[in-house]
């Protein structure tokens, strides 16, 4: 070895850390040897023997060090040098002063030559700057502490914006020029505001870093071969900015970067001009966003242009008077903490968990929004500072502070071991031994319990002072837009119409000629909103955007196919969002969204409903190219999986809430489709097809990793352990496994496993395989079925497993396999004909594949089959079927409908693929028809009218869906195909005078 056994001094490490640090030195030693034979062969410096001179007291701490934290020990495995630079440069005792760091990464970066060498400069200075910081914030040399922690990451973040703002800058400048100067002369650059912790020089190890972009004023660049006006310039370069910083290259990521707190969210503009901006947190500014603005801060870019900003929008955080609204906005505040904390039981998350970082913030903030307009020495962004103003304003006794400081040092503390751990973003505590034992000694406590004790101790003084600061519960605080109205016909006259300001004669004769063929009731339901008790409750802000707003939304009313219909579906819309006012915004300042509202929901009623319950799907009306245009499995998938890994790993709740409106809004699109004609019927059920198998790929591998974290990896049957691909299987059955889902259609589904029938998983809490897959499957049924406020993903449907509702609720493919063979009854083999793997291990797939094939396939006596089809049919027309006779019938289940269509098709399979295996290869009933008429298994003009009246019927059943009516058609409209239906079902299974 490189390094001598005794290279690192026996110091006192937990008896379960020293294989581990036996083992980080050993790689050291190995990468160290490396360094030395390749500087022997090039002639150059080895570190090796700089390494070997390190004194006593710096081995201690290297050996402290590493015992804790993996992501150092990675860090010097890959750059062993990188210890003797910092240790040379005092950066191990001391965190550099912002000049430094500021010439030491420009220095670096006057070598990058494209965006690629850019992006690795910045990581690359990033890692080695995080090492010293971990390093000072485990070892705790003088003067180190959380908060100097906490501004040595600040600091980093900053340096690293700013300098690679500059970059950027001259990199463009050639092509793109640079800003036109301002009024005044001065030079214009992009404003970048550091938002949160960042703006409060507070930042955490492993932090985002929240921003906000904004320029001074309007022009265009100049000096460069293309000139772009500045919202299109300054948009480009707060893109690369991101980029620079955010995108996850080789060299990983220097700081994840979070736009959402800019005005409008992910739906505004990335870049916002000063005077935009003055006017949207003038006329629309939420509770909210005054609680994030109270920590905004000039970071990079024009810091004096930012801070001028900043004092332009203080009126609007910090009012003059003792603002109740923030009191009220503050209590909705705690009902959200309060629902999260019992929902999610997250005792174990030191930031939002009762007692936690979270809590004292809010404390904190909650006096500096109540009363900073008036004591402005609160107008700070600092926590701390705030904190320690707190008693000499007469906010909080002097004994509550000094409680609320250290315990919010220690969270913070804890926090940041958590997160050194392995540079991730993470506020959980710990369920692996070793890495329990790693933070009690980097927290300098003896063991765990004694930790958890203290813990404990801090969080419930801090949980108590919560309380008595903050006031009782409500419901949180949403989102709004700045909005703007545009020119329309009659206007004025809508306006005063709304406003009441026409008799009812002139309302509703100005309303007929609109096209209403109803004024009255148009009339009254118009006066009935406007009166409600709601809207004369509403604040002036909220009633200014819902003024602004009726005008337009009845010119577009007038302007629908049926106006009448649609204001009947589209006012429940309007007075659900009442108390939500971005969407009044939204549609406001989007005329065109205001038309494709009012075509939705005057052919739906299901899409008037679910916009109605998730107003979050308006912004879906703003890309009608996507709207009407569904995305295929691979755009889904992708779509789905940069929605989830935007969400930190651990916050369940929000992933869930991802989940479900990503379902919503891409049903949306799907319906959208329908209704514009621009799907066909089978492009329809594929499209929600492809919906739910995304989801379920998504929620398998969220409860795989769930679980398999607590309990480590099964057996597998043949031996070996599964590992981190789910090695599971969900198989669909029914209109899921069919390829038919409709709008309204819940799932049925089979959980299949392949683990060793006697094995345990490998975690710390290990089960039986059993119950590792058992727990795996209730897992993803709750992730499918809970509520949360987007609602829930999909009901589901496990009756089909083997032995129905008395069967284990997963079950192994061999006794799969097994049941099928010799108890499954024939309808069981029925339903197997729509059943295929929609998730799960491709392997296993396979071989679930090959089961069924062998079952199906097998030869069946013609008659005893025939017989068990009919009875099961019989039966349930019994149950399902219309008792009298009328002029319209049940398109599924009556005499000709959808069900005796499949189940021809199921019989077709069952008697006839022993010697037509390409009936095996579908489990949807149109591509069955198709392989009976190909292989000549039956005539091609039985198949074209079963084919017909399968799509007649499935598309009035989506009909009845989209406009909330009973599954019903007249018979008058599909006699024709029932008789064909009926024709060909006597003829196969049912002779005439049977029936």
């Amino acid at each position: 070895m490189a390094l001598p056994d005794d290279f690192l001094p026996p110091i006192d490490i937990p008896a379960p850390l020293r294989e581990p640090l036996a083992r980080h030195l050993e790689r050291l030693s190995t990468s160290l040897e490396q360094a030395d034979n390749l500087a022997d062969m090039n002639g150059g410096e080895s570190p090796l023997e700089d390494w070997l001179a390190l004194s006593g007291e710096r081995r201690e701490q290297l050996a402290r060090v590493l015992a804790i934290s993996e992501f150092v020990a990675e860090t010097l495995v890959r750059y062993p040098e990188w210890l003797l630079h910092l240790d040379a440069s005092g950066e191990l005792e001391a965190a550099p002063d912002a000049e430094s760091l500021g010439e030491w990464l420009d220095e670096r970066l006057e070598a990058a030559e494209d965006e690629e060498a850019l992006h690795a400069a910045i990581r690359r200075f990033r890692r080695a700057r995080m090492l010293g910081i971990v390093w000072r914030d485990l070892v705790r040399p003088p003067g180190i502490d959380m908060w100097a922690t906490a501004l040595a990451v600040s600091r980093l973040a900053e340096t690293c914006l700013e300098s690679a703002l500059g970059w950027l800058e001259n990199y463009l400048e050639p092509r793109l020029g640079r800003p036109q100067r301002r009024r005044d002369g001065s030079e214009q650059r992009l404003v970048v505001l550091g938002m949160g912790k960042l703006g409060a020089g507070e930042l955490n190890l492993s932090s985002d870093i929240d921003l906000i972009f904004a320029f001074a004023e309007k022009g265009e660049t100049q000096g460069g071969r293309k000139s772009l006006d500045h919202q299109e310039y300054f948009t480009k370069l707060g893109q690369k900015l991101i980029t620079a910083l955010d995108a996850v290259t080789a060299d990983g990521f220097a700081f994840r970067v979070d736009m959402r707190l800019r005005p409008l969210g992910d739906g505004g503009p990335l870049v916002g001009g000063f005077s935009s901006l003055a006017s949207y947190y003038q006329d629309q500014g939420r509770e909210w966003e005054r609680y994030a603005m109270l920590k905004a801060r000039p970071v990079a870019g024009d810091c004096e242009a930012g801070a001028e900003l900043l004092a332009s929008l203080r009126p609007f955080v910090f009012r003059k008077y003792l603002d109740f609204g923030a009191i009220e906005s503050l209590r909705e505040l705690k009902s959200m903490i309060n629902r999260e904390v019992r929902r999610k039981g997250m005792e174990g998350n030191i930031k939002l968990g009762p007692g936690g970082i979270r809590e004292v913030e809010f404390v904190v903030q909650a006096f500096q929004l109540i009363r900073g307009g008036r004591d402005t020495e609160l107008q700070i962004t600092s926590l701390k500072t705030a904190l320690e103003r707190l008693p000499e304003l007469g906010l909080l006794p002097q004994e509550i502070v000094d409680e609320l400081l250290p315990d919010y040092a220690f969270l913070r503390d804890l926090e940041h071991v958590l997160q050194a751990l392995e540079d991730r973003q993470t506020q959980t505590l710990p369920e692996d031994d070793v890495d329990r034992e790693r933070v009690a000694l980097a927290m300098g406590m003896e063991d765990w319990p004694a930790l958890i004790a203290k813990l404990d101790e801090a969080r419930e003084r801090v949980r108590r002072h919560f309380d008595a600061v903050i006031a009782d519960p409500e419901d949180e605080v949403e989102d709004t837009d700045e909005s703007q109205a545009s020119d329309g016909v009659s206007l004025e006259e809508w306006r005063a119409l709304w406003r009441g300001e026409l008799d009812e004669g002139e309302a509703a004769t100005l309303l007929q000629e609109a096209g209403f063929d109803e004024p009255d009731a148009a009339v009254r339901r118009l006066s009935t909103l406007r009166q409600s008790r709601q809207v004369t409750a509403m604040q002036r802000i909220g009633y200014d955007r819902l003024d602004a707003l009726m005008p337009l939304l009845l010119d577009a009313l007038a302007a629908s196919e049926s106006p009448d219909l649609a204001l009947e579906r589209v006012l429940p819309l309007i007075e659900s969002v009442l108390r939500r006012t971005a969407y009044l915004a939204l549609l406001r300042e989007n005329p065109d969204a205001l038309g494709h509202l009012m075509r939705l929901c005057s052919a739906s009623p299901l899409i008037a409903e679910q916009l109605a319950r998730h107003p979050i799907l308006l912004d879906e009306l703003l890309s009608p190219d996507t709207l009407y245009t569904p995305a295929d499995k691979a755009r889904l998938s992708d779509e789905l999986r940069q929605a989830l890994g935007r969400l930190p790993e651990d916050d369940e709740e929000a992933q869930l809430e991802a989940l479900r409106v990503f379902k919503h809004s891409q049903v949306l699109h799907v319906a959208a489709s329908d209704i514009a004609g621009t799907r066909h019927l089978m492009k329809v059920s594929d499209n929600l097809t492809y919906i739910a198998e995304v989801i379920l790929e998504a929620v398998l591998a969220m409860a795989w990793k769930h679980i398999t974290r607590k309990h480590g990896f099964p057996e597998r049957r043949e031996g070996g352990r599964a590992g981190q691909q789910p090695e599971f299987l969900i198989v669909g059955y029914g209109k899921l496994g069919g390829i038919e889902l409709g709008y309204g259609s819940d799932l049925d589904l089979v959980f299949v496993h392949d683990g060793a029938s006697r094995g345990d998983t490998d975690g710390k809490r290990p089960l039986d395989n059993a119950v590792f897959f058992t727990r795996l499957g209730q897992r993803i049924i709750h992730l499918l079925t809970a509520v949360t406020p987007a609602g829930t993903l999909y009901e589901v449907d496990m009756r089909l497993r083997p032995s129905g509702n008395s069967g284990l609720l997963v079950t192994s493919l061999e006794a799969f396999a097994d049941y099928q063979r010799h108890q499954a009854w024939t309808w069981e083999h029925q339903a197997l004909v729509r059943a295929r793997v929609v998730a799960g291990h491709e392997t296993l797939a396979e071989r679930f594949s090959a089961i069924r094939g062998e079952i199906l396939g097998r030869q069946r006596d013609p008659q005893t089959l025939r017989d068990e089809v009919v009875k099961m049919r019989r039966k349930m027309r019994d149950h399902l079927a219309s008792k009298g006779k009328g002029d319209d019938f049940d398109l599924k289940h009556d005499l000709g409908g959808m069900v005796d269509i499949e189940f021809l098709c199921q019989y077709a399979v069952l008697s006839r693929s022993h010697d037509a295996p390409d009936l095996l290869a579908w489990s949807d009933n149109i591509r069955i028809l198709e392989t009976l008429e190909a292989t000549d298994r039956l005539p091609e003009e039985d198949c074209r009218r079963l084919r017909d009246a399968y799509i007649a019927f499935r598309g009035a059943a989506h009909r009845s869906a989209l406009t909330r009516e009973a599954g019903r058609g007249r018979d008058a409209d599909y006699h024709q195909h029932r008789q064909a239906v009926i024709a060909l079902w006597q003829r196969l299974l049912e002779p005439p005078e049977v029936a």
